[in-house]
């Protein structure tokens, strides 16, 4: 009988020598199990025995460790380029991790748009522990510039940002926050590293809402914490530990079967946002469309959405799946998201199916309205990887029933 390896403790390797594509539907998650699988066990224990009184294995309590969340974060690792990765119960578990790199005292700049559950997380929590929370516009360095501080320790972004999609020059970024002595980490999650590695532009740590691309199906719940250094990883992997917010085994499970067809999706969801995005630049009900893709976008200063295109195109393969659009009404918006048929009205992005929010009442309710940037009308869009025609299609009888046959172009009623 043929044997996967003679090393009962031989490791997974992820393949740097392919393309990530490749190197996720080849990596071998158990070279060490006798029967070769060719899906990672669920090693669906709390509980590991040792060998004697004196002796004991590399794994104990699942808390501290399981094999299949070892070979989960050794392939994130791999993917993002870290020294190592973390798997977490949630994105948000993920974030506030992250946090404990912070001690009362220090401060964190957050860039200015930002998940509004990131912004609550600062501002009700982080703010209870001591740590200092001040919000920046990130895509302007000379404003980083001036309100970086003696006790600013982390710079924490998003590029593109969610929902308004401002792009930040993250190499630029990261030379100014190393000269100050901070880290720089970013919410990599509207990318994914399919199109984005953050740690090669220059951050320090990168953190993911795994729910979004990495689970891909919308039915389960995850994090990431990928670091650059091993100082940073002993720091993340002692609070996973001691909090315990490491992911289960079932879970991590899930998030590998879904990982394997990560780079199609995002492909086919990328190449619909792209149509769905030029779409609505057309049409007369829409005032402003928000996506770091396109070198022109309605309602966007002409040189600013080029700068923001070009700026994104030399750090990031694509754009995502992510857009936002404007109609300068708020009843109109609503009337637009209740009338669509094919997108399903729910927070959260980067599964197969295209859903729809406005972002002022889901994702980012958690931010006081009064406290609030962004403008109340904004509709927020993940496209999926249904037909681009058929999207379009549905998109355009919810523009005539939110405005009646003048809100789209006449091209499109055709």
């Amino acid at each position: 009988v043929a044997m996967a390896s003679s090393d009962p403790k031989a490791k997974p390797v992820y393949n740097t020598k392919v393309s990530t594509p490749t190197a996720i539907v080849s990596y071998n998650a158990a070279p060490n199990d006798p029967h070769r699988p060719t899906s990672m066990p669920i090693y669906q224990s709390s509980t590991f025995v040792q060998p004697s009184a004196t002796e004991f294995q590399e794994y104990d309590y699942t808390r501290s460790g399981n094999p299949t969340r070892t070979a989960l974060e050794i392939l994130v690792a791999g993917m993002e380029g870290a020294h190592a990765a973390f798997a977490f119960t949630s994105g948000m578990s993920a974030l506030a991790t992250m946090t404990r790199l912070l001690k009362s005292g220090d401060e964190i700049l957050c860039s200015a748009d930002i998940y509004g559950g990131m912004y609550r997380l600062l501002t009700k929590v982080s703010v209870r522990q001591g740590i200092k929370v001040r919000f920046v516009e990130s895509w302007d360095l000379e404003k980083v510039k001036e309100a970086l501080s003696p006790q600013t320790k982390i710079v924490h972004i998003e590029s593109p940002s969610n929902p308004l999609m401002m792009v930040t020059d993250i190499r630029k970024l990261a030379e100014l926050v190393h000269a100050h002595g901070a880290l720089l980490t970013v919410d990599n999650t509207i990318l994914s590293p399919v199109l984005m590695r953050p740690l090669e532009l220059g951050a320090d740590v990168v953190v993911h809402s795994a729910t979004k691309f990495y689970g891909g199906h919308a039915d389960v719940m995850s994090g990431f914490v990928c670091c650059k250094t091993k100082e940073l990883s002993q720091q993340i992997y002692f609070h996973q530990n001691a909090e315990g917010t490491g992911l289960a085994p079932f879970d991590c499970w899930l998030v590998m079967r879904g990982v394997k067809t990560m780079a199609l999706r995002i492909e086919r969801g990328m190449h619909n946002a792209l149509a769905v995005a030029n779409f609505l630049s057309q049409q007369p009900l829409v005032k402003k469309v928000h996506y770091a893709g396109v070198a022109s976008a309605k309602g966007v200063d002409a040189a600013e959405q080029r700068r923001k295109y070009e700026l994104h195109k030399s750090q990031a393969s694509g754009a995502g799946v992510l857009l936002s659009f404007e109609t300068g009404d708020v009843k109109t918006s609503q009337r637009f998201v209740s009338a669509v048929k094919l997108f399903k009205i729910t927070v959260s992005f980067g599964g197969c199916s295209s859903v729809i929010e406005m972002p002022s009442v889901l994702s980012h309710a958690s931010i006081p309205l009064e406290e609030q940037h962004l403008p109340p009308d904004l509709v927020r869009i993940s496209v999926g990887i249904e037909e681009s025609r058929d999207l379009i299609a549905d998109i355009t009888q919810a523009l005539i029933a939110a405005g009646g046959p003048a809100a789209v172009a006449p091209s499109a009623r055709l």
